[in-house]
């Protein structure tokens, strides 16, 4: 089944245009050869020929993307990029979701999270060294800021240290699920520094650090098993490592404006990946009920089977709405922190839901490596841990409001 997307009447034209483009690649050149190009990552034995066959359609691929304009749309166009804003991008991550199509678009994380804090935070001999060729795909990349004995959604407890010690920064710390730590040239670490000669309010901030793979006192301990299957999610141990001053990204103590940087958005992106994704689970899931029989009918005349229609509808909607009204606010340059939490809440459970129905209407074929569905799952049940688990963001959504209360006001819903 293609993708169907109409135009949107309240939006611009430019974005229309590229959900269009978008669709049009996903539908004619992905979904027809996905089991093709993703069969690697379901852990079966692929062939040469196989692996040979599919880098060709990857390749194909990409330079249809790169024809249409879209490639790297994370990138301002003076990198190579489209140069979509915000709202662009967000609309365009639900159709790259939906066929899974990222990486055959430019987008490939972390590397697009580096790159964009590089664009962003790095000076012009950072971006000359390891922006360049980032973006060129002739280096690799890594975040490396989770610990594995500190709450991953309080940063105010990392430990890693930089010490600063003449011209150079001397770094100590124990990182896990540092992302692409198997294959990174180099890791965007976040430590808490001090700087004498720098302002006291800066001092013990945190402070994002480039650090070269092969820097002595780089010890990378284990690629994390993941859902029973192995990663590239690395965990490291950072000790005496000796990287020069200039290997700072923006001024000292703004690390954790940067990560925010990165995350706010990326938390609007991530809950349009999941509508995305969501999309193709509803439209395997109906056209599964239109073709397979059951007890003496098909399974679209099953009334069980038409409130699974009915709530992922509903789950998909709310959800979509939810992310795009909170969108429109951040690009509109509103405080947003009420709905950032709220969709980083709500989106991952009705994604969670939508996928389980669609498991339950295909049934035993559901768990297997031959649809998206498992892997939708385990990503769906995933996201309530990153970016900040559910609890936290709950607790951020009552001390909003809450606040608002006792300042002698209520909460205006329509704001």
């Amino acid at each position: 089944m293609q993708m169907t997307v109409e135009p949107i009447p309240n939006v611009s034209e430019r974005i229309n245009e590229i959900r269009r483009l978008t669709a049009r690649i996903v539908s004619r050149e992905i979904l027809p050869n996905e089991s093709m190009l993703w069969r690697m990552q379901s852990g079966e034995k692929v062939s040469p020929a196989d692996i040979e066959a599919a880098g060709e359609v990857r390749s194909h691929i990409k330079e249809t993307v790169r024809q249409a304009g879209l490639w790297a749309p994370h990138l301002p166009e003076e990198y190579g990029g489209a140069g979509l804003d915000f709202l662009e991008l967000a609309y365009m991550n639900e159709i790259l979701a939906y066929g899974m199509a990222a990486a055959l678009f430019g987008v490939v994380a972390p590397n697009s999270g580096n790159q964009s804090i590089l664009v962003k935070y790095g000076t012009d001999e950072q971006k000359e060294k390891w922006l360049l060729p980032l973006i060129d795909g002739r280096m690799e990349s890594g975040f490396s800021m989770t610990e594995p004995d500190q709450a991953g959604s309080d940063p105010r407890s990392l430990k890693t240290t930089a010490r600063r010690d003449g011209d150079e920064w001397v770094i100590n710390g124990h990182k896990w699920f540092t992302s692409n730590g198997l294959r990174a040239d180099f890791f965007i670490v976040m430590c808490r520094t001090e700087d004498v000669d720098g302002p006291a309010d800066a001092n013990a901030k945190m402070t994002q650090i480039i650090v070269p793979r092969d820097t002595p006192g780089v010890h990378i301990l284990r690629g994390i098993n993941v859902w029973g299957r192995d990663s590239d999610h690395c965990e490291i141990r950072y000790e005496d490592v000796r990287v020069p001053l200039d290997n700072q990204l923006g001024r000292t103590g703004s690390g954790h404006q940067a990560a925010q940087d990165r995350l706010g958005a990326g938390r609007i992106y991530h809950c349009m990946n999941s509508i995305g994704q969501m999309w193709r689970a509803f439209d395997l899931m109906v056209e599964r009920m239109m073709v397979r029989e059951v007890h003496g009918g098909l399974l679209e005349t099953k009334q069980f089977m038409q409130g699974f229609i009915a709530e992922s509808y509903m789950d998909i909607q709310a959800a979509r709405l939810m992310t795009i009204n909170c969108a429109e606010k951040m690009a509109a340059g509103l405080d947003a922190r009420t709905d950032i939490s709220s969709i980083k809440v709500f989106v991952p459970a009705a994604y969670e839901r939508v996928v389980d129905r669609a498991i339950q209407v295909w049934g035993a074929a559901g768990v297997t490596g031959d649809l998206p569905l498992a892997a939708m799952y385990q990503g769906a049940r995933t996201l309530r841990l990153a970016d900040g688990p559910d609890e936290v963001h709950r607790i951020l959504i009552a001390k909003n409001v809450l606040s608002r209360y006792h300042a002698g006001e209520g909460w205006d819903f329509a704001s």
